[in-house]
């Protein structure tokens, strides 16, 4: 069914509209982060700066480790997402292609692991880490992920179960072995699905606190969003520096999801559907 010229012009100008309204709060940080200090906080509020002070980012870049910061968040996000990648790949294949005993049952089990909020693991898995003598370390930011999550498993399932059998099968008649099946043809079948689970992963492990507030101590271990309230803390009426370091942390998310977003959408209608 073809949308008409006049309802096109509707839904894009409302579409346009409520772009714009989540776009602004992001405008007015970039604007912000430009200004001197009387220009923040002068009334009536002045939105473009006289002289865009660019200098404001690199003095609120030094004044804290945010280097060592920036290096910790990357370490974290990369290995966790490469371990979600790896593990929920390998246990997804298992669930959608392979029968075997108490298969239904072990999947149930894991979709409700779904259920259990984190805050009631969280002392467990501190006294956990702390036995291994994990504490102030990366570690536990990045371990449990190679041992995969119910849901990206769970999206991946739902993908390699719209997938018929007779490619697998046609490849066995080929001579192909159960690796050579996995790397060679489901690997890149599930692209779309993949990207988007590193792109969920890369979001929600890049704006992550409370894990690093929990299981970090010393200032050199700290990631970024981490620093970043720490940062606030000490600068709590310094509207430029905060405005600063908040834009810097914002950009590679936002560059991660304009880059991805065709796959994205990929991947939810392939998972779904």
């Amino acid at each position: 069914m073809r949308m008409s010229k006049k309802y096109k012009i509707i839904m894009y100008s409302l579409l346009g509209l409520f772009s714009l309204y989540f776009l602004l709060p992001f405008v007015w940080v970039i604007l912000s982060a430009l200004k001197t200090e009387a220009e923040v906080f002068s009334f009536p509020p002045k939105i473009f700066p006289d002289v865009p002070q660019w200098g404001n980012f690199m003095d609120a870049w030094n004044s804290q480790p945010f280097g060592t910061y920036f290096k910790n968040s990357v370490i974290v996000t990369v290995m966790t997402t490469l371990g979600q990648l790896i593990s929920c790949s390998l246990v997804a294949y298992g669930f959608a292609r392979y029968d075997f005993k108490y298969k239904n049952g072990l999947f149930i089990l894991l979709l409700a692991t779904m259920m259990i909020p984190w805050d009631v693991t969280m002392i467990p898995l501190y006294m956990e880490f702390n036995l291994f003598g994990w504490i102030n370390t990366l570690k536990p930011l990045i371990v449990p992920a190679f041992f995969g999550s119910a849901y990206y498993i769970f999206l991946l399932r739902q993908f390699l179960m719209n997938i018929p059998k007779d490619l697998e099968n046609a490849a066995r008649i080929d001579g192909a072995n159960e690796f050579q099946i996995f790397f060679k043809i489901f690997l890149p079948i599930m692209k779309a699905p993949l990207i988007l689970i590193a792109v969920l992963n890369i979001l929600l492990v890049w704006n992550d606190y409370l894990g690093p507030l929990i299981y970090l101590q010393d200032q050199s271990k700290y990631t970024l969003a981490l620093g970043l309230a720490a940062f606030k803390g000490i600068h709590d009426l310094q509207i430029l520096p905060i405005m600063s370091i908040t834009l810097v942390m914002i950009i590679p998310p936002v560059l991660v999801f304009l880059f991805a977003q065709k796959y994205i959408v990929e991947g939810i209608s392939g998972s779904i559907k």
